[in-house]
């Protein structure tokens, strides 16, 4: 029988090895139990709705329909996006209609054999470890119990739909001005990895932005064109060729289901997420006048903490995960939070990665300017001096990798010949060098690997540090 675990952003599983129709019934039977363990008194007559979604995966609306039925047999109204949708408009869906919770069937920018299913609360936030601790203990009790609904036969069962989109279109017009970007009549390629985002991102820069877009890969295909659907840098690349061939300025993508983004500036340099958390920060306190602090998760740049102090705003760091991130910004003012693999929200919005709301604020920030995203980075490092980050991934055999993990957790004295000036265990083991520089571990949950972030002052010394490292790792 199928163990279900929730990682940072719910669970995920092999299509038909671990993710099967079984699973996922179950699965939310466990939810199911959950809302109604902790429900409150109804008002008389009411059902409480939980929202359902999915993203362009195979059998997603399927897995979807079995989902409902199971709720549906609970004591729950559930309510179905009609189409594939984004993950920040299915949490933005949860908040607007007041929804006791969210159900959504994605696997991110996971591989296509790939399908996942993630818990979002009644504030649209994924579900923090003490809840999804709760949910996989009711799932393990169901399992050992073999207690289940009854199920229709596989996309026969019934759910009733809606149209989430014009909702979450009013909330993204509150938050960007488009008629600053309509101004700049700007050139844009969209890759939309063949995801959710087509008709969110390309729409509203075209409609609302006037903006001219060159569209890449947004028809449907469950395979995602034998790809990743991850905007990275060879994600991103057939817009880089737009960019450089000059019929575009400025490259905007989205990961499979549109919480993660990709940036691509005007000479076809990629963007990083470090670097577009730190720019969305300086625009929305310089150019907007918001206020309030920024919040970052442990690995990501310091390049974040340099710009807010340029702008006297206070920083906090959180364990890695955007639920910590979001928690953050449901207890206080946060003007921008984010996280170097590609999370970002902002203060107003939902307490959940938005990509589509992150790519919309560097065409903002370009339209308002009228500079590209690399020349406003230099003027920001004449005054904070350049940040070079990188991320290695190392295998480690299982049975060396606890010795390691132990070792390190005992703190080190040095890096390579850098004397460690702190050592920081809120996520992993980080550890603060002279200059501002700094390295991180922390391991993989699900494979042999120990990932390690890096920070340094120049592209030499990163290199350096690289180096040294690796050798921490390896011996």
């Amino acid at each position: 029988m199928t163990q279900i675990k929730f990682g940072t952003s719910g669970w995920r599983g092999l299509i038909a090895r671990d993710f099967t129709f079984e699973a996922v019934r179950f699965a939310s039977q466990g939810i199911a139990d959950y809302l109604n363990a902790h429900r409150t008194a109804p008002a008389p007559d009411a059902t409480p709705e939980v929202i359902l979604g999915h993203d362009t995966r195979f059998l997603g609306r399927e897995f979807a329909l079995a989902v409902a039925e199971v709720l549906e047999a609970n004591g729950f109204a559930p309510l179905l996006c009609q189409r594939d949708a984004p993950t920040p408009v299915i949490a933005h869906a949860i908040r607007s209609r007041k929804a006791v919770g969210g159900i959504n069937l994605t696997a991110s920018h996971n591989p296509a054999e790939y399908q996942g299913l993630k818990f979002s609360m009644g504030n649209g936030a994924a579900a923090p470890p003490e809840v999804t601790q709760e949910i996989e203990e009711r799932i393990r009790q169901r399992q050992i119990s073999g207690l289940i609904v009854q199920a229709s036969a596989v996309g026969t069962a019934r759910c009733k739909t809606f149209d989430p989109a014009p909702s979450y279109f009013r909330q993204i017009r509150r938050l960007i001005d488009f008629e600053v970007i309509r101004r700049a009549r700007l050139k844009v390629g969209v890759e939309l990895m063949y995801g959710t985002g087509r008709g969110y991102l390309d729409t509203l820069l075209e409609e609302d932005g006037g903006a001219r877009v060159v569209r890449f890969h947004d028809e449907l295909n469950p395979s995602f064109g034998s790809h990743h659907p991850e905007p990275n840098v060879e994600g991103m690349s057939q817009v880089r060729d737009l960019i450089l061939s000059g019929k575009a300025t400025l490259g905007l993508g989205l990961d499979g289901d549109a919480d993660r983004f990709g940036i691509v500036d005007r000479d076809g340099t990629w963007i990083t997420p470090n670097q577009v958390l730190a720019l969305a920060l300086y625009h929305l306190k310089k150019n907007r006048g918001w206020t309030g602090a920024v919040v970052r998760t442990v690995p990501t740049s310091h390049q974040v903490d340099a710009v807010a102090r340029m702008l006297g705003v206070p920083v906090h760091e959180t364990p890695v995960g955007f639920k910590y991130i979001g928690a953050r910004m449901e207890s206080e003012p946060i003007i921008v939070g984010g996280e170097e693999s590609g999370g970002l929200s902002v203060k107003g919005h939902v307490p959940e990665k938005d990509g589509i709301l992150a790519c919309l604020l560097m065409a903002e920030l370009v339209a308002f300017e009228r500079k590209t995203l690399g020349a406003i980075l230099k003027s920001l490092e004449k005054e904070s001096g350049e940040f070079h980050t990188d991320r290695i991934n190392v295998a480690i055999p299982a049975d060396k990798k606890a010795a390691l993990l132990e070792r390190l957790g005992r703190g080190l004295e040095t890096i390579g010949k850098l004397p460690v000036q702190q050592f920081i265990t809120t996520d992993g083991y980080k550890f603060l060098l002279p200059n501002n520089e700094w390295v991180a571990f922390r391991a993989s949950g699900t494979e042999p690997l120990i990932r390690c972030y890096l920070e340094a002052r120049s592209a030499a010394q990163l290199k350096k540090l690289s180096a040294s490292c690796r050798k921490i790792l390896l011996g």
